[in-house]
């Protein structure tokens, strides 16, 4: 029986860290898609943030823009320079036909205006090189600056903001936005800005040639904007739904993946692939659409260029022969067509990603704004240095929302070196007791004690110094089996690793192992079982040597005779320090010198497994419901 039940939470576990990651990938699938169609919704706020972030370093984006500047003022000084010196030769080339000399170009024919002329074009490629490096700079820099303060703000947020959302939003909010607005910074921002001074440049200089050209571009400039706003309009409706669908097959895929085994295990191949191939049909059909629209915008607004085009110069052409335009004049004035016609295709696509850009920013600085733990006090108590471990909770209250209390007056004592369990059904308040004693949450009225000490008097981490804690999740980061161990206590040596390795029966695996201690455990661990990643935070919590344990169902994932020789390891452990046990299999714990039976938030019921079941209470009906 009690197999059984170790199956049956495995199993458990093993779904939920399917779920849950089923459920961050689709989230972040759906953060993605967010990011193709989603507006700010205060722009100027949002940029003016922007702003004050920037402090230290916006002398860059000063420079950047003048060197943007800069760069128009010379692509625009050029053509107009063209004009002149292709005048001035046609001129001379001209002059000397009429008199039957050959033309040879010298500095004193026109060789000097061809190197000022090469020299215009060298000063604006310099100002751009010049303002795209300094971007990419500030935007880095101000990129680095965000993801710290992210970083930072991540270490103070509650755990109740953990608790409340999903991990892929929080992720994409430190990479994809961030990176997101990185490139904007560099690319969008300063093309908006060279593409409308471009454009309003080359049409003041158009309309200084020859106004009746100018209006004819100038018409189907207006054109082309229109006919890109409705593109536009089209694009991002569609946008949406394939965004949609790519977070449909994102979920479908990892669901099959994380879940082949059950999927074998049922027969549901067959199921699990028409799934996944109707999620590919609806991708493919909307991408298909999406494609074909914005691949359409850029030809359509080209053709509309290229009519324009040709008018402007059947009317130019006409001009020319008539006298009324120069040669240099015609040229001119069809390099200034050509200059504004690609800022106005790019303009509508610029616009769209800074506000996808300020969107991501907005996300961003939510959760900067996020409420922060409560600060440590100014001047905290200290705790004595051989805690004893003496913890009381004192007329507790909490609730998860306000209007919601769960705890409304929670008493109990734990004395030094009491073992201490907390048994009730799934959701009676168990996790919520440690949250409290740990200070993960706080609490809405009454207070905790260690030694006689408000914990609200402690630093968080002086509290959190005295706890050792193994939790049903086994966590494990990348990195060495060693290292995994010695998380809590960096500074021990491998000696020490090891006595609390061979304490916490983890020993005997780890030398089956290539590289023993040495072997690095990648992901999830998945290279060891489950049983084994328990063992290790068990070695961990050993090693700590904390005055108090608190252990979560610690070992809910070994099997019974392992299990056996944890639970004496965890007496061996336990001896002399308060212990918080929290376990479903109450076999567990019939020795503990105190059992709190909770319900619904409160404890209902508490004292020693014998007094409890002569009570023949609620301790009585769940223990005999699991030994009947």
């Amino acid at each position: 029986m009690s197999s059984e039940n170790e199956r049956v939470q495995v199993g458990d576990a093993r779904g939920d860290e399917r779920r849950a990651a089923q459920v961050a990938a689709q989230t972040a699938a759906q953060a993605a898609a967010t990011e193709e169609v989603e507006v700010p919704a205060d722009a100027l706020g949002t940029a003016w943030r922007l702003w004050e972030a920037a402090a230290g370093m916006r002398w860059r984006l000063v420079v950047a823009a003048l060197s943007a500047v800069g760069f128009v003022v010379f692509s625009l000084a050029a053509p107009a320079y063209s004009a002149y010196l292709l005048d001035l030769l046609w001129g001379r080339i001209q002059a000397m036909f009429e008199r039957g000399e050959g033309f040879v170009v010298t500095m004193e024919t026109g060789g000097r205006e061809i190197v000022i002329y090469l020299v215009i074009w060298t000063i604006a490629w310099v100002f751009y090189t010049v303002q795209a490096m300094v971007m990419s700079s500030f935007a880095e820099r101000l990129n680095l600056s965000l993801r710290n303060r992210i970083a930072a703000k991540l270490e103070r947020l509650p755990l109740r903001y953990y608790d409340a959302r999903q991990p892929g939003d929080t992720i994409s909010r430190a990479t994809n936005d961030l990176d997101k607005v990185s490139e904007v910074l560099q690319r969008g921002v300063l093309q908006l800005i060279i593409a409308v001074l471009m454009l309003t440049g080359a049409v003041i200089m158009m309309a200084r040639y020859n106004l009746l050209l100018t209006s004819v571009y100038v018409f189907f400039m207006l054109l082309s904007f229109a006919a890109t706003k409705v593109i536009a309009a089209r694009t991002l409706s569609i946008a949406s739904a394939r965004q949609a669908a790519v977070g449909k097959l994102t979920s479908s895929v990892e669901e099959a993946y994380s879940g082949r085994a059950v999927i074998k295990a049922f027969g549901r191949e067959q199921a699990s692939a028409a799934e996944m191939r109707a999620a590919a049909e609806e991708l493919a059909r909307t991408s298909t659409i999406a494609d074909s629209l914005t691949n359409a915008a850029g030809p359509a607004i080209r053709f509309l260029g290229r009519i324009a085009l040709v008018i402007i110069g059947m009317m130019a052409g006409g001009m020319l022969v008539a006298g009324r335009l120069t040669v240099g004049v015609f040229q001119a004035f069809f390099q200034y067509v050509n200059t504004a016609s690609e800022p106005l295709t790019q303009m509508s696509m610029t616009i769209n990603m800074l506000q996808g850009a300020l969107a991501a920013a907005e996300r961003v600085f939510r959760l900067l704004d996020e409420e922060e733990v409560e600060p440590d006090p100014a001047q905290p108590a200290e705790l004595p240095r051989n805690v004893e471990g003496r913890v009381a909770f004192e007329h507790v209250r909490f609730g998860y929302e306000a209007k919601k209390p769960l705890m409304r007056d929670v008493s109990l004592v734990a004395e030094p070196g009491q073992k201490v369990a907390i048994v009730g059904a799934t959701g009676a308040g168990k996790t919520t007791l440690i949250n409290l004693l740990m200070r993960f949450y706080e609490i809405d009225g009454g207070r905790i004690t260690l030694d006689g000490v408000d914990t609200r008097r402690l630093t968080r981490a002086d509290l959190r110094r005295q706890f050792g804690m193994v939790l049903q999740d086994a966590w494990l980061f990348e990195g060495t089996i060693a290292e995994n161990i010695a998380y809590g206590c960096p500074g021990a040596s491998r000696d020490e690793v090891v006595a609390a390795a061979k304490a916490a029966h983890v020993d005997f695996f780890v030398h089956t192992l290539p590289q023993g201690y040495d072997t690095m455990l990648s992901g999830d661990a998945e290279s060891i079982s489950q049983g084994q990643r328990q063992l290790l935070t068990i070695a961990r919590a050993m090693l700590c040597d904390p005055a108090i344990l608190i252990l979560d169902e610690a070992t809910s994932s070994v099997d019974t005779r392992t299990e056996q020789a944890i639970v004496r390891a965890m007496e061996a452990l336990m001896y002399g320090r308060t212990s918080f046990v929290i376990a479903h299999r109450l076999s567990t714990i019939v020795d503990a010198d105190l059992i709190l039976v909770m319900d619904h938030g409160n404890i209902v019921e508490q004292g020693t497994h014998e007094e409890l079941l002569a009570a023949d209470g609620a301790y009585a009906e769940l223990y005999n419901s699991q030994f009947s």
